[in-house]
């Protein structure tokens, strides 16, 4: 059973996500806290491997109000942990040109703070504009067809 979050729509938007992975991630206690209360924002967030670590960058999570002089930063770097063949496999992946590894989303299982990392190539505008068209004439085409379902 697992409890989602936050998700990162923008990535979806941004990225043509090619693989996902899932992680654990190193908090504080008020960290927890304040991310069980959904107050967690993965915008423009991302993870880059370091030697044979892998951390996350530019994830805000809002210190926790009842917290006082135990708060955190709230963009502080956190490491992320895998496996180091996992670790591994992801610094060869990321190396190559255009790939960057971007959180897609936060979750919790049996207690524990998950977040699903994916690998992810940036899209070009027009790759963006096509996905909308898609989009646009999908809704249009299942309204259309509900509206004949509603006529017979």
């Amino acid at each position: 059973m697992e409890k989602v979050i936050s998700k990162n729509r923008k990535a979806w938007h941004d990225y043509h996500i090619e693989e996902a992975y899932e992680a654990g991630i190193v908090l504080t206690g008020t960290e927890v806290k304040s991310i069980r209360n959904s107050r967690v924002n993965l915008k423009d967030s991302y993870a880059r491997v370091e030697g044979s670590e892998l951390y996350l960058y530019n994830m805000h999570i809002s210190p926790y109000d009842p917290g006082n002089r135990y708060n955190h930063d709230p963009l502080r770097v956190r490491k992320l942990l895998m496996h180091k063949l996992e670790i591994g496999r992801l610094a060869g992946k990321t190396q190559e040109k255009g790939f960057a590894l971007i959180p897609l989303k936060i979750y919790l299982t049996r207690g524990l703070v998950k977040i699903e990392l994916g690998l992810a190539r940036g899209k070009k505008q027009y790759d963006k504009r096509r996905d909308i068209a898609e989009k646009d004439s999908k809704r249009e085409m299942e309204r259309e067809f509900r509206q004949k379902q509603k006529i017979e």
